[in-house]
């Protein structure tokens, strides 16, 4: 029986795979977040993973406030990347592999065809600068049997994320403005966690591999805005805005749709659309839906 670290356990991704871990009786999981273990303390690190003889860490724990990265770097720089040398250190040295989740934010956003996972890497702000050092990171240490996952526009029923920001505007006003010009892939985070648990547990590769996760499908910000009002009959009217008139501190990419044929033809997977993975989270929150 293999023990399976998750890190980043209160996050949307950790809450998932903490919701289904018991049907995989295998493998033992022990689930932390900060107040159980600081992964930016390497000497907590290494005593975590030794004590608990730990086979695989699933690296849910990241810095993603895209815009606070902006002004807060330092620390932005120390959960995505320093962090991650610490992870890919003990694991080097204790014979345990690691799945680590990734971002589209490491691409600039200026393609228009899906990315390759050996696309080369621009971020355009501090959030995916910082999260493609922690890719570098891990291929340089390079534990063996370990991955780096890939994925975007992250939500779930648990924690916050757009889903839920726009199921709550959507209940409060009449009309919404949102950017129509940033086009992507949304990822529901039960998704990803069923990937994770039924196909990356057992990894024989002897250098770190690169795979894009995401639903099937391609959408703005605003066609995915539009769908999560239907869904939840919500009546709530929706309008498209260029990014230029919704400025943040972070630059953002304006397509990041990413290619996921290797990863489809190696674990030989399905994956769900985007619109039907939408209903089935939203029903999972108990929100009156329109079928």
């Amino acid at each position: 029986m293999k023990n399976i670290l998750v890190t980043g356990a209160k996050g949307q991704l950790g809450s998932e795979i903490r919701e289904i871990a018991s049907q995989y009786p295998d493998f033992t999981f022990g689930f932390t977040d900060i107040a159980e273990l600081d992964i930016t303390d390497k000497n907590a690190v290494v005593q975590f993973i030794v004590d608990n003889n730990i086979d695989i860490i699933i690296n849910c724990a990241a810095y993603t406030a895209v815009d606070k990265a902006e002004s807060e770097p330092e620390l932005a720089e120390k959960i995505n990347n320093t962090a991650v040398k610490y992870l890919a250190e003990v694991a080097k040295k204790y014979c345990s592999s690691i799945i680590h989740i990734s971002t589209d934010y490491v691409f600039d956003g200026k393609n228009f065809q899906p990315y390759m996972p050996d696309h080369p890497t621009d971020p355009v702000n501090m959030y995916g600068e910082t999260k493609l050092e922690g890719e570098k990171t891990l291929k340089k240490i390079n534990p063996s049997g370990s991955v780096i996952i890939r994925t975007s526009w992250v939500y779930s029923s648990f924690g916050n994320n757009f889903v839920k920001t726009m199921l709550r505007l959507g209940g409060e006003r009449k009309n919404l403005n949102v950017i129509y010009d940033q086009v992507g892939v949304p990822t529901y985070a039960a998704d990803l966690a069923k990937f994770i648990l039924d196909n990356c547990l057992n990894l024989q590769n002897e250098e770190v591999k690169t795979y894009h996760y995401t639903n099937e499908g391609v959408c703005s910000w605003y066609d995915f805005a539009k769908e999560i009002m239907e869904v939840a009959n919500l009546n709530c009217k929706v309008a498209p805005i260029p990014t230029a008139s919704y400025p943040t501190r972070a630059n953002r990419p304006f397509y990041s749709l990413m290619d996921k044929t290797s990863l489809k033809e190696e674990f030989d997977v399905e994956i769900l659309y985007w619109k039907d993975s939408l209903k089935d989270c939203i029903e999972k929150m108990a929100v009156s839906i329109k079928l």
